[in-house]
């Protein structure tokens, strides 16, 4: 697929490239408006569990970010663009028009757009408003007084209510001071449950975040009713908590309501300040972001916090956003970084298509269409600042210089790691304890693996038949019939943050986090599982440690846990990589460069190495006589980075396992990128010595004097 002229020849340096990338975008879309405006139909056949309406209202609505964006920077104020905003609001609201977008019904997909037209009208201060006749004035306010009276989900939805709600207040207008009274009452409502699902540290959970006591609860409807799963609570944290929906949303409420409501918006900024942080570690020096959690559809969507602070002009934001330019300098890297990954994101027509570095159909979900992608142009907001505002007046700041206190970074809200050690080259982080109990395809391993790849990224399972089948990218999975199906880690306690220690010549104290979940509802199979992020004494290594307790009786016990997933084609002839013999792993080799798959055997352990352009996925098990390895080939597409990849795999066959047993499994995991931070610099140890020097576990304290080993405190 081509390149996008305009955007994957951008160099994001200033406002003129951020508009003429928006430009970009919403070109290929004109053709395909219907006649009056009001609807767009991308012609790729996908459809939705939403009524193809709201699917063509998602297509109109969702360019608004960038278009209304345009006309409030002052750069289409007379202009086309202009006209179809206006045409398509007064036909999409007219119930006697073709194009009539409809009521807005109960949990209905309108309810989404709805937020948007709401942003039009604030943003422009209304401007577009007063382009409306007087019938289209009443049409759209009606339309849009639809969203009251409904049921909607208790999550970030509730933020397109009040959107809504306040634009009806500010720019519409009420016919009477009751009417007036009923939508103040019903924005405080909606924000009281919205500010329930907070968490700490600025983060809040897409929802309220599930209990202990809902984890019981649901058990014993399990005992009770047979029934597995019952409770649709999750704990779960990802974009939408930050860039898609809620801080997002706080932030333009700070810049739409803040003398309306002004202790809540200084709430807001503050937790803007706590969350950002923390979440500007979820990007490399290189403007990656690491893609975890649901909608990674929307793409570059994932700045979305940092174009919504420019846009609310939070003060006193702390180090590393602390000013304009450093705030400017994690939005423009990501989109440059988007740029350079662009040939594989645009259908021929120039249109986005649905996946992430590549069009892939297993990553959706059920509420994709065509349109929906073009939730990725949140950030243009940014353009509706003026070019006097200080974030385009003053220069970009550059990423923070690595340092090994910014090695890894716990971050208690969401439950996760995030490591990005400067001895190393990979950003990833490590997440134990997120699910999302919603049924969405694919949701256990957008939430549920041991650690998600900025460089790597993650793999979707394509289908139940096997391992090729299920890809278990940085998972362990467990199988007890016969290997028919396996499971992998979902429903799952509350995690357990640690100290670990390396102790020996070179000692240091690092976080592990432990988890305790089961693989079964039944729950007669306990794990738990400790991760131990890179070190300096290991900066290309993280350690798992599974303890398998069985409660009742099994015949037999599979286990399969692989690494990351890596490229796996050779760059020459695109065949598949093949094997080679330890002497080939020499000094010479390097990452990027070396090509192929070594498979070790020792006294001790069995492991196995994948070379390719991608960069090194290793991993390494105790040797046992029920362990092997292997390079596992899952079905091509179901890894968001690379379409053929392999797995570095690791297989455990478990007989006659009499109750109360426990079993431990020991994983090291291995991992340089070519790419992330920047690109690889050689330096230091070579990717044989890397490889070769593994991390040594220790339980307790005892251990040979002299050498290094990693412990738990």
């Amino acid at each position: 697929m081509p390149p996008l002229h305009g955007f994957s020849d951008n160099p994001f340096q200033s406002r003129a490239d951020v508009i003429r990338a928006a430009r970009s975008l919403l070109a290929p879309l004109q053709p395909y408006h219907s006649t009056c405006k009001a609807r767009l139909r991308i012609p790729h056949e996908t459809g939705t569990h939403f009524d193809e309406t709201a699917a063509q209202l998602e297509g109109f609505a969702r360019p608004l970010w960038a278009i209304i964006s345009l006309i409030e920077g002052g750069e289409d104020k007379d202009s086309e663009l202009l006209g179809q905003v206006v045409s398509g609001l007064e036909a999409g609201t007219e119930p006697q028009h073709p194009e009539y977008w409809g009521e807005i019904d109960h949990n209905d997909q309108r309810m989404v757009e709805a937020e948007v037209i709401a942003f039009a009208l604030l943003a422009t201060k209304g401007f577009v408003w007063s382009r409306l006749g007087q019938s289209a004035q009443g049409n759209l306010r009606k339309w849009l007084e639809g969203i009251n009276g409904k049921e909607i989900p208790r999550a970030n939805w509730l933020w397109f209510r009040v959107f809504v709600n306040l634009a009806l207040l500010r720019v519409c207008g009420c016919d009477t001071e009751q009417k007036e009274m009923e939508l103040r009452e019903q924005m405080q409502r909606d924000l009281a449950v919205l500010d329930e699902f907070y968490i700490g540290d600025g983060w809040s959970g897409d929802g309220k975040w599930r209990t202990k006591e809902e984890d019981e609860e649901e058990f014993e409807l399990y005992k009770k009713t047979g029934r597995a799963y019952m409770l649709r609570k999750s704990r779960n944290a990802d974009y939408y908590s930050g860039s898609f929906a809620i801080q997002f949303s706080q932030l333009l409420y700070v810049r739409f309501a803040g003398e309306l409501d002004p202790e809540r918006t200084e709430r807001y900024c503050q937790q803007a300040r706590d969350f950002g942080s923390g979440f500007c570690q979820f990007f490399d020096a290189d403007g990656a972001a690491i893609p975890f959690g649901r909608s990674l559809i929307y793409l570059f969507a994932c700045v979305g916090f940092f174009a919504a602070l420019a846009f609310a002009n939070v003060p006193d934001m702390p180090e590393p956003l602390a000013s304009p330019g450093a705030v400017k300098g994690y939005l423009l890297r990501h989109m440059r970084w988007w740029a350079r990954q662009s040939d594989g994101i645009f259908h021929s027509d120039g249109v986005l298509n649905l996946g992430w570095t590549y069009p892939q159909m297993y990553l959706t979900e059920d509420y994709n269409s065509p349109q929906s992608v073009y939730w990725a142009l949140k950030p243009f907001i940014i353009i509706g600042l003026p070019a006097s505002d200080p974030f385009w007046k003053e220069p970009e700041v550059s990423y923070p210089s690595p340092a090994l206190d910014t090695a890894w970074r716990v971050l208690p809200a969401p439950r996760q790691i995030i490591c990005n050690h400067p001895a190393g080259n990979h950003h990833f982080l490590i997440s134990l304890a997120q699910y999302i109990a919603i049924p969405f395809k694919g949701g256990v391993a957008k939430y549920s693996k041991f650690a998600y790849s900025s460089s790597f990224g993650f793999s979707v399972p394509c289908g139940s038949q096997g391992l090729g089948q299920l890809a278990p990218v940085n998972a362990l999975a467990l199988s007890r019939d016969g290997m028919q199906s396996w499971e992998t880690k979902y429903r799952c306690a509350e995690p357990e943050f640690r100290t670990a220690a390396v102790r020996g010549i070179r000692s240091a104290i690092v976080p592990a986090a432990t988890v305790t979940w089961w693989p079964w509802a039944s729950r007669d199979v306990v794990v738990e599982t400790t991760v131990f992020p890179p070190t300096t004494r290991w900066p290309d290594w993280h350690v798992r440690i599974h303890q398998i307790t069985v409660l009742g009786r099994l015949g037999k016990l599979f286990t399969a846990e692989g690494g990351f997933a890596v490229h796996g084609r050779h760059r020459k002839d695109t065949l598949g990589l093949r094997s080679i013999c330890p002497v080939d792993l020499d000094h010479e080799c390097d990452v990027g460069v070396s090509e192929g798959i070594l498979e070790l055997e020792d006294d001790k352990t069995r492991s196995i190495l994948i070379l390719s352009e991608q960069g090194a996925s290793g991993i390494v098990t105790n040797r046992s006589d029920f362990g092997q390895v292997s390079a596992l080939k899952p079905e091509p597409n179901t890894n968001l980075m690379r379409q053929r990849t392999l797995i570095p795999l690791i297989e455990h066959e478990v007989a006659n396992i009499d109750p109360g047993r426990r079993l431990t499994l020991v994983t090291k995991v291995f991992a340089i990128s070519r790419d992330a931070n920047g690109g690889w610099k050689k330096g230091g140890k070579s990717l044989r010595d890397r490889w070769l020097d593994q991390p040594e576990i220790a339980f307790g304290d005892i251990k040979s004097p002299g050498n290094d080993y990693l412990t738990v405190l």
